[in-house]
């Protein structure tokens, strides 16, 4: 059988390319924010509540991939909110694009070397619990990684000990007390009648999930669906950062083998333009207490 090869060109950076792309986005602001929050489909809207905005785009860093999904803009935008700093990646990547799962999640392990200790993970979802609605808000209380589970784990490769260990321990990844801090926040503003807490599981995409392939996922204990979130999770857990994931039910997966229904990719960013204002309202005060 043929030897592996585990040389960090294949995983296709290395630690100094990391720090270099870091201080390369660096140079534009004088702002070293601690949290960063990663803005899923049609969720860009969350940079409105930033003051004083510096933004840096994706196709002006040397190595870094670039956006191709409507409803990501494709830049970082430093800023404050109600004084606090904060960096937003404003697009994120996805395995259905084309890129490999190290580069997915590449850029955490450049906001962790920005100085980035706080990880705020948001997305689009669908949701799969028949007691959720259409326009829901899903705290990640755990994740299911199913690209992962079939040999596409986003560590697969040589570990270089600077970023992290070789072998990361993922239950627990979500912090209990960031996820209780949001569900307050959102309870007081009076939303709590939407808010959800649940398991996220990760599909490849692009293709959205037939009835009987959803029914399988909720066999496995899924709330909510998604192609993006959890390997930026298992990345940020490997870079021993602290970890809160929250998914906009954009719609709801069809379980009806017979049904003729079609979700389209315009519809979940209806969804998502319609709730922007809630979660930007709760995300205010969220940062706030962080």
């Amino acid at each position: 059988m043929a030897a592996i090869n585990t040389d960090l060109s294949v995983i296709g950076y290395t630690y100094e390319d990391i720090q270099n792309m870091a201080q390369s986005i660096l140079k534009n602001t004088e702002l070293r924010p601690k949290i960063g929050i990663i803005c899923g489909t049609g969720l860009g809207g969350i940079a409105d509540i930033v003051e004083n905005p510096i933004t840096v785009s994706y196709d002006t860093i040397k190595g870094f991939p670039v956006s191709t999904v409507k409803g990501h803009s494709g830049k970082f935008v430093f800023g404050t909110i109600k004084g606090k700093e904060v960096l937003l990646m404003m697009g994120r990547f996805h395995y259905y694009e084309g890129y490999p799962m190290w580069k997915v999640a590449m850029p955490v392990r450049v906001m962790k070397a920005m100085g980035i200790e706080v990880l705020l993970l948001t997305n689009a979802a669908g949701g799969l619990n028949q007691d959720y609605k259409t326009g829901d808000i899903m705290i990640l209380k755990d994740h299911i990684d199913l690209p992962g589970l079939t040999g596409e784990c986003v560590l697969i490769g040589k570990n270089d000990e600077r970023f992290g260990p070789r072998f990361v321990a993922t239950n627990g990844a979500y912090d209990v007390e960031l996820g209780k801090k949001f569900l307050q926040i959102a309870t007081e503003l009076g939303h709590g009648s939407i808010m959800r807490e649940g398991i996220y599981i990760m599909i490849g995409g692009p293709t959205f999930s037939s009835a009987a392939e959803a029914r399988v996922l909720r066999m496995f204990g899924a709330d909510a669906v998604g192609m993006s979130t959890v390997p930026e999770s298992v990345v940020g857990r490997h870079s021993s950062m602290k970890i809160f994931g929250v998914s906009l039910i954009t719609d709801m997966v069809d379980l009806d083998v017979g049904s003729q229904f079609q979700v389209t990719h315009e519809d979940v960013l209806r969804t998502a333009n319609e709730r922007a204002l809630i979660l930007q309202d709760i995300f205010v005060k969220f940062v706030q207490q962080i």
